[in-house]
């Protein structure tokens, strides 16, 4: 960490929506910060983003004018999905380290071109994948590092809701454009947990539909199937028109276990075990504070900075999780043609 009395980070937050709210708060209580600015197109969304946390910092509408300054170390790039590749770009090219939400590209060659400035810029990346951190993840992370599962060649994961115009953000997400896809959108959260759990994926088949919703520009629904790296398979599917809470399904299947929605089957672990064991921990479906474990990710990229460290979630690492996600798209577009990876 940093030694003792040396100069905290700077931070900039830019986009002033709810999830700018949650880095605000997070960024806030990191002893190695400062947050100096929110910027946003409009003041007045900034300026309420900090009245309702009760943070000090200066408030900007100007973009360029928070990369120009000498006080700002780290930019987290909060705005909606189609700026953040531009965004990123540029904040690294201006030395700054930073924190993109997800989606953090588009298409395939906006994310060759975010890589390609950041690898030169050398300034440290992390992505906004926050159930990386959740408690769940952490104790299936913990199985699979203990033996518990074994050699995982079948996963299953999806990410199910009902989005409509409750979400502050729908006008915008709902678009090809802006929302990009159902992957893009909110599914790359399954994909990344799919990756993060079993492994790279090496090729990809997809089919889309629309169940019932006519709001979005897009597919609200998309199934896949793929082949894994290690030789494994995997199942994946995400839909924003399910009439059901939330949920993130994940199960896994090794040769020496299985984990399926927070219960465990190890008799490598529990050589006794006769039936399924509920794994006590906090769920997905959860409405608990600690549910989008954003100050982890905060802490856990500042110690990244200060170290010299990267993160497991950086960019390069994220951009795996995307190019699935834009191979899943591009396959159900071609009628469910198998698209192998990296694109």
């Amino acid at each position: 960490m940093a030694a003792a009395g040396a100069e905290p980070l700077g931070v900039a937050i830019h986009g002033a929506g709810w999830v700018a709210a949650e880095y605000l708060k997070a960024f806030s209580r990191n002893p190695h910060v400062r947050v100096r600015v929110v910027s946003s197109r409009r003041e007045e969304s900034a300026r309420a983003r900090l009245a309702e946390t009760g943070v000090q910092a200066d408030v900007e509408t100007d973009y360029e004018r928070v990369l120009r300054r000498a006080d700002v170390d780290v930019v987290a790039i909060c705005t909606p999905s189609d700026r953040h590749a531009a965004e990123t770009i540029a904040a690294a090219q201006a030395g700054k380290h930073i924190v993109i939400e997800k989606p953090v590209a588009m298409d395939v060659e906006s994310l060759r071109r975010m890589r390609e400035t950041v690898r030169r810029a050398g300034v440290r990346t992390v992505v906004g994948f926050v159930l990386r951190w959740h408690p769940f993840f952490r104790t299936i992370k913990a199985l699979i590092r203990d033996g518990a599962l074994g050699e995982i060649f079948l996963a299953e994961t999806g990410y199910y809701s009902q989005i409509g115009p409750w979400y502050t953000g729908f006008e915008w997400a709902r678009t090809r454009a802006q929302g990009g896809s159902t992957l893009l959108f909110a599914g790359c959260h399954a994909v990344d947990a799919l990756r993060w759990f079993a492994g790279d994926v090496a090729e990809v088949s997809a089919f889309e539909t629309r169940g019932h919703e006519r709001a979005w520009e897009f597919a609200p629904t998309i199934a896949a199937t793929m082949r894994l790296t290690s030789g494994g398979v995997a199942v994946l599917a995400s839909s924003f028109e399910v009439p059901m809470p939330y949920t993130l399904p994940v199960q896994l299947h090794g040769t020496k276990g299985a984990f399926r929605d927070g219960r465990l089957y190890s008799k490598e672990k529990l050589p006794g075990q006769s039936d399924w064991m509920t794994v006590p921990t906090l769920g997905l479906g959860s409405a608990d504070v600690s549910f989008f474990p954003f100050g982890e990710l905060v802490d856990h990229f500042v110690e990244c900075i200060l170290s010299g460290a990267e993160s497991h979630c950086n960019l390069e690492d994220a951009a795996k999780t995307h190019e699935v996600c834009l191979a899943a798209d591009r396959s159900a577009a071609e009628g469910g043609r198998p698209v192998r990876l990296p694109l």
